[in-house]
C-alpha cells in the first residue's frame, strides 16, 4: 500500500505545531512522488518544500499569516494523484498547489485545477503540461522540446549528426522522444534509429545491441527518468559502445552518478544550473542563490541537493512571490501575479512568464551541458 504522507506545517518549532485556524494561515498544497519508482524526484522535492516552508514561516510568513504545507504522496501514480488533488480543492481549501513530480500525473490532474480554478505550478518535464497553454497551468523545469534542442544543438557543434534514439515508455520519456523526433531536422540531425523500453525493464541490452550495429552511429541520446536511464548507462559501458552517450535533464543528480558508477566516465547530461553551481560565472544571478540553497539543503539532510528538489523550489517561491506581489492568497490573483513575473532567478534559470508562455524560461539559463569525469559534474566543453 502506498504511503499517504499530510504535512500541515503551521508554526512548526522542535518537534511541535501550533494548529491554525484556515483563515490564520495559507494553504499551499502539494503533490509529490515522495515514495515509489520516482521517489528519486518526489524525495528531494518534499524535503525542499517542508525546509523552505519553515524558512518563510520562520521569517514572519506571508501577509501576516503562517503558509501550511499540505502534502500528498502520489508515489507517481496518475490515479492516486487525481484522488489527491480532489482532496486539496474541496476538503483542504489550497490557493495554490504545486506538482506532480511526473508528468503523467500532473496530466492526469490539470482538468480539475482548471475546472477548480486554482493555480498549479508543476514540477515536470513534458512540454504538453503548457502547450497549449492552459489558463492555471505552470511549470518549473526545461522543457522535453527545450532539452532537445540543447542536445541537438550540442551534438551538432561536436559534427555528431547521425544519433540514435533510446527512449522511455513513460510519460516524460514518450513526450520527450516525440519532442526530438520533431526537432531534429532543425539541427541537421539524423536519428538512425529508435528504440524504447519500459518502466520495469531491467535490461536494454537487446536495444542498445541493435543500435551497436549501426554502421554510421555517432551519438545516442536516451529521453527518460528513473532506473532505466542508468541501466542503459551500465548497458551501454558492458557492450563497449563507444560513441556518445547524453542523458536528458531527467537524471541530473548526484543519485544518477551513484547508480552508473564505474560505467558513467564521460557521460553527457543536459541539466539545470543548480547542479554545478559552483562552476558558474560570479556575474551569473543563479549562483548565489543556488550555492544558498546547497549550504541550507545539505546541512538540514546531510545528502546532496538535485535538480529535482530545485524544481520545487522555484515553483514555491513563484507562487510566494506572486501572493506578495498580489498582496492576495485569493487563487486567482495569485494566477495573475504568477503569470506576469519578470526576471525572477531561480534554481532553474530566468523566468519571464507571458499569457503565451507559462514557463517563460530561457534555454541558455535554464540548461548547462555537463560531462561526467570521476564521479562528478564538469561543464562540458
Amino acid at each position: 500500500m502506498k504511503k499517504m504522507l499530510k504535512m500541515a506545517l503551521g508554526l512548526f518549532v522542535l518537534g511541535f505545531t501550533l494548529s491554525a485556524s484556515a483563515k490564520d494561515s495559507i494553504k499551499i498544497g502539494a503533490l509529490v512522488a515522495a515514495t515509489g519508482p520516482a521517489s528519486f524526484l518526489g524525495d528531494p522535492e518534499l524535503k525542499t518544500l517542508k525546509l523552505y516552508v519553515e524558512k518563510i514561516n520562520a521569517s514572519g510568513g506571508l501577509l501576516g499569516k503562517q503558509v501550511e504545507l499540505v502534502a500528498y504522496d502520489t508515489g507517481a501514480n496518475p490515479k492516486q494523484a487525481t484522488t489527491f488533488v480532489k482532496r486539496l480543492i474541496n476538503q483542504d481549501e489550497v490557493v495554490a498547489i504545486i506538482g506532480g513530480s511526473a508528468s503523467g500525473e500532473t496530466m492526469a490532474i490539470l482538468p480539475f485545477v482548471e475546472k477548480a480554478e486554482i493555480p498549479l505550478v508543476s514540477m515536470a518535464g513534458a512540454i504538453s503540461i503548457i502547450q497549449p497553454v492552459q489558463k492555471y497551468a505552470f511549470k518549473t523545469p526545461a522543457t522535453d522540446r527545450m532539452a532537445c534542442d540543447k542536445i541537438f544543438g550540442y551534438l551538432k557543434s561536436k559534427n555528431q549528426v547521425n544519433v540514435a534514439l533510446i527512449s522511455g515508455t513513460d510519460g516524460f520519456g514518450a513526450s520527450m522522444r516525440e519532442q526530438c523526433m520533431e526537432v531534429a531536422p532543425s539541427h541537421g540531425i539524423s536519428i538512425v534509429a529508435d528504440e524504447s523500453y519500459g518502466p520495469k525493464d531491467t535490461d536494454m541490452t537487446p536495444q542498445l545491441t541493435k543500435i551497436k550495429s549501426i554502421s554510421n552511429l555517432q551519438a545516442v541520446v536516451n529521453p527518460g527518468f528513473g532506473q532505466g536511464p542508468a541501466i542503459v548507462t551500465k548497458n551501454y559501458k558492458q557492450l563497449g559502445i563507444t560513441q556518445t552517450l547524453v542523458q536528458s535533464h531527467g537524471v541530473a543528480s548526484k543519485k544518477f552518478i551513484e547508480l552508473t558508477e564505474n560505467a558513467n566516465e564521460g557521460v553527457i547530461v543536459a541539466s539545470p544550473p543548480v547542479v554545478v553551481a559552483s562552476l558558474l560565472e560570479d556575474s551569473n544571478p543563479i549562483k548565489n542563490i543556488a550555492l544558498d540553497y546547497i549550504k541550507s539543503y545539505e546541512e538540514k539532510y546531510n545528502e546532496p541537493v538535485s535538480t529535482f528538489g530545485g524544481y520545487a523550489y522555484d515553483a514555491l517561491y513563484l507562487i510566494v512571490d506572486a501572493i506578495k506581489t498580489a498582496n492576495s492568497s485569493e487563487p486567482k490573483a495569485i494566477r495573475n501575479a504568477i503569470e506576469s513575473t519578470k526576471n525572477y532567478a531561480g534554481l532553474n534559470g530566468i523566468f519571464n512568464m507571458t499569457a503565451e508562455d507559462h514557463l517563460g524560461l530561457d534555454l541558455d539559463s535554464g540548461i548547462k551541458m555537463l560531462v561526467i569525469k570521476n564521479n562528478d559534474w564538469s561543464l562540458a566543453e
